[in-house]
């Protein structure tokens, strides 16, 4: 039952991973646009472009395992000869 539960917590596909990518993005702009109001200035913007770069690395990061993950998926299908 839990490993039913816990697969609802994987990103299996792209698409899924995209639109995780897109909440980390909407979420970190936000955090983005609170550091702007909080430190004008080129401080604020410094903040915003690092939370910018990162939900680009952890999207980045994302995509990686998932095609990995596919293709570890792949290999290990007995072959259909």
């Amino acid at each position: 039952m839990l490993t039913k539960i816990a697969r609802l917590f994987m990103i299996k596909t792209r698409p899924e991973a995209f639109m995780v990518i897109y909440a980390l993005a909407v979420g970190a702009a936000e955090r983005g646009r609170v550091y702007l109001n909080a430190f004008p200035g080129f401080g604020g913007k410094l903040l915003f472009l690092a939370c910018m770069c990162t939900v680009a690395m952890a999207g980045a990061k994302i995509l990686d395992c998932v095609k990995y993950e596919r293709e570890l998926r792949l290999a290990k299908l007995p072959s259909q000869d």
